[in-house]
Formats: C-alpha cells, structure tokens, sequence
C-alpha cells in the first residue's frame, strides 16, 4: 500500500488545541452578549438544496457556491450528455442545465438565506419579532487569500418581522459591546440601499442598481478607476459613470454628506425615504455612549441582492483587513420561500478574521492560552489512587485538572506540563499519602509548597 502524502483542500484549515481555545474564546464571547440582548439560538444544516440558495446572491455570488453531486449514478438516464462526454468533439456549454441534473443540493454560502427559510418553514412555532443567533460554518468556492477562506465560521445576529430602526440601533450595540470585550477598536460604517437606488434613478440608471452596488463594493480593494471600467463594461453609459464620480468622492462630516445628498436625490421619492432612514438612524445613535467610531459612507455597498435598507460594516481601526462584522436590512426575503412583507435585519461577525486580527494585534488574554490548570504526576499503582480521589474533588469543583496516564520519570511529565503550558503539578508520593498533604509545583516559578488537600482545593477555587 503507498503511503499518501496527507493534505487538506485549499482555502481550510486545521485548527490546534491552543488555536481552538482562543476560537473558542472569541465564540464565548459573541455568544455571551448575543444571549445578554435576549437572543436565542437555531442551527440549520450545512447544506441545503440548490433552489434554496440559487439566485439569492447575485450572479458573482451563484458561482461560488459549492454543489454536492448526487449520490449513486448521478449520470443514469442523460444518454445524450454522456455521449458528448465521451466524446473529444462535442462541448457542454450549459452547465447550469448540466448542474441541475447531476447536483440538487449545496454547502451553504452564508447564514441568512437558510435563516429565512427557516423561519417560514418554522413560523407557526416562532415569536414575532423573532431574534435568533447562529454561529455555524458556510462554504464558498472563492479564490483562497489572506483573510479569505473557503469554509469559515458566521456568528449571525438577527431580528425579523420588525421595522423599526431601533433594532439596527440594538446591532450597533451588540458590534460595539463585542468588540470592547474583545479589545479590538473599530470603525462601523452604514448606509441604506434606498439611497443607493435613488443615486442609480438620479444618473439615469435606475434598471442598474445590482451592477453599480457589486461593483462600488469593490472600490477599496480595485480602486474608482477599474470600478468606472467595469461599469462601462457591464454596458454602463459614460455620462452615468461621471454623474457618479462626484457621489463615490463625497467627503466629510455626516451632516455636509447629508446635505449634498439632499440636492442629488430630490427628485427620487425612493432615495429620500432612505435618507429619511438614515437621519433618524443619526439621532438615535447619537443617544448611544458607543465606545467605538461610527460613521456613514455612501460608497459603502454591500454587494448581496437581498439588501433593501440599513447596510452595516465593521473595520478594524489598528489594522489593514477586510471586514470583520456586516449586514443589513432586507425587506423580503422571506417572501421567495412563500411568507410576503416580512422585514428582518441583522449582521454577521467574521469569527476567522476576528481571530487572525486579534492574534496579530496580540489581543488575546494571556489566561487563555492553556485550559489545563492542574496536572497530578504518576508515582505508581498506590499513588494513582490517592491522586484519582483528590482530583476527583478538584474536578467537580468545575477545575480543568488531568493525571499523567503512566508512572514514567518525574522529568518527562514536567516536560508534559511545560509543553501544555500547565501552570501548577500536584505531586502525591508515599509522603504526602502518609501526612496527607500535597506538594505542588509552580511551573513559571519553580517554586513547591507542601499544603493540606482541603487548602490545595480553596486555592485553586
């Protein structure tokens, strides 16, 4: 039998005992204030079927969905398609209609798509406003980078079949109090797809909404030049892409934003609810002690289609990387699986870039950094049971505590603990069984001490 080179596919990772409890940390703690707001939790599978998920992204957002073949002969019964396989001369040019015969389900893209089908699916048994949280793993075909990955984690927050704007008032909390607890300074920026839709009526571009939304969400990252290109690619007329120019450059504070906007949009009754939108979502900020920066930004885009109001995102201030938190309004999703006029809003915290910003910034508490607190060393058959009992008691006290499994030299399990950086060794030998006492080691130290069992466990309690 050959030996396989062991390798996983590109844009996944593994993830070691010390990268998983400071995952962990992060997911404990997005979790603790999603709970503190009075949200509840749902799953949903990893995959679902290709009608659920088709059409809901945009055309840029279908091809990166993961479809999962059929099982069995997935092939049985396409005679005609099997010949042009087999045969070198003959191409398949549709291959969406290829896809719909050998591929019925797919690995989710994000969270909100299942979100809404699940609450039509489920909605006789839901409260409305119905608030959930979900922190679960999504899947896209996308081209690995740094800070890209093809599966990743999603901590989704939403709330649904509401629209008051106190509830994107409540997601500014939550992305504020998230990341004060994670030490992490950011900037939130938002705007509104109403706003956007009166820019695209006020260029004489109203039917081009989703090509001039996708391609503004790409103005950080390919600047306004090859932003204006691919507009004129997508058909785009040159005095429309310079009617925008002056809007994607619009600087300074909100108010002289808000004032520029006011004569650009007058005569669209759609961009001026969203700026009515946008006001209020101003003042009732401004309430807010936020301990973070906020601002808005009309370049801000949001490229999914489903967006219809409020659009939020979240950067790190200390540091180059894409977003790390997003969301937004949508009016009618719900309304694609057969439940009309149900509004819902929410935001995504990006737990895999959250973490590689806090590991470079160095933001992690130093206590995390081992789970471990007692290891109790091996000295042999008699021992163990003297050392078992007493890290019994210390385990129902809920400390994360372990015995060495073999009675090898002391040397080699200190190096155990050192390795899994436990800060104290428990040393139970023949003396300590006779005095009953316990001698224990401070790793970082050196240090040992000889203490009664009852006061070893108030220590570490």
């Amino acid at each position: 039998m050959s030996v396989q080179k062991p390798s996983i596919p590109k844009g996944t990772r593994d993830f070691t005992p010390s990268e998983m409890v400071r995952r962990n940390y992060i997911f404990n703690t997005i979790r603790s204030v999603f709970e503190v707001f009075g949200y509840l939790p749902i799953e949903t599978p990893a995959m679902e079927n290709l009608s659920t998920l088709m059409g809901k992204y945009g055309e840029e957002g279908d091809k990166l969905l993961f479809k999962i073949l059929n099982s069995g002969n997935y092939l049985e019964g396409m005679t005609e398609i099997r010949y042009q396989i087999a045969d070198s001369r003959y191409q398949i040019s549709d291959t969406n209609a290829l896809t719909r015969h050998i591929a019925e389900k797919g690995l989710r893209y994000d969270l909100t798509v299942p979100f809404a089908r699940f609450v039509v699916q489920h909605q006789n048994e839901l409260v409305f406003p119905f608030k959930r949280y979900q922190i679960q793993p999504v899947w896209r075909a996308d081209r690995p980078q740094k800070g890209r990955y093809r599966e990743f984690f999603q901590c989704d927050v939403d709330v649904i079949g509401s629209q008051s704007l106190l509830n994107e008032v409540e997601l500014f909390q939550i992305i504020d109090e998230v990341f004060s607890r994670l030490g992490i300074e950011t900037t939130t920026l938002f705007n509104n797809r109403k706003i956007l839709a009166g820019i695209a009526e006020a260029i004489g571009a109203p039917d081009r909404l989703t090509d001039i939304t996708v391609a503004i969400d790409k103005l950080d990252k390919i600047g306004l030049e090859k932003v204006c290109l691919e507009l004129k690619e997508k058909g785009l007329a040159d005095d429309a892409i310079a009617a925008l120019q002056p809007v994607l450059l619009m600087e300074g504070k909100i108010g002289e934003k808000i004032d520029i906007l006011e004569g650009v949009l007058k005569n669209s009754e759609t961009g001026r609810k969203g700026l009515e939108e946008l006001k209020h979502l101003c003042s009732l900020l401004k309430e807010m002690n936020l301990s973070n920066k906020w601002n808005f930004d009309v370049r801000l885009a949001r490229g999914l289609n489903y967006y219809t109001g409020s659009i939020i995102e979240v950067k790190a201030n200390e540091l180059v990387m894409g977003s790390i938190c997003g969301g937004g309004r949508y009016d009618d999703l719900t309304g694609i699986f057969g439940l009309p006029g149900v509004s819902g809003v929410g935001v995504s915290f990006g737990a895999d870039r959250i973490y590689d910003v806090m590991n470079e910034l160095n933001k992690f508490p130093a206590t995390i950094q081992h789970t471990t607190r007692v290891l109790f060393a091996n000295f042999g058959a008699e021992e163990e049971k003297s050392a078992l009992h007493l890290l019994s008691l210390i385990r129902q006290q809920g400390i994360p505590s372990e015995i060495y499994p073999d009675a090898v030299k002391l040397k080699k399990q200190m190096e155990y603990a050192n390795r899994k950086q436990i800060p104290l060794v428990a040393l139970i030998g023949k003396d300590e069984m006779e005095s009953g006492m316990v001698t224990v080691k401070d790793m970082s130290s050196g240090e040992q001490s000889r203490i009664s069992r009852e006061e070893f466990i108030r220590s570490l309690k």
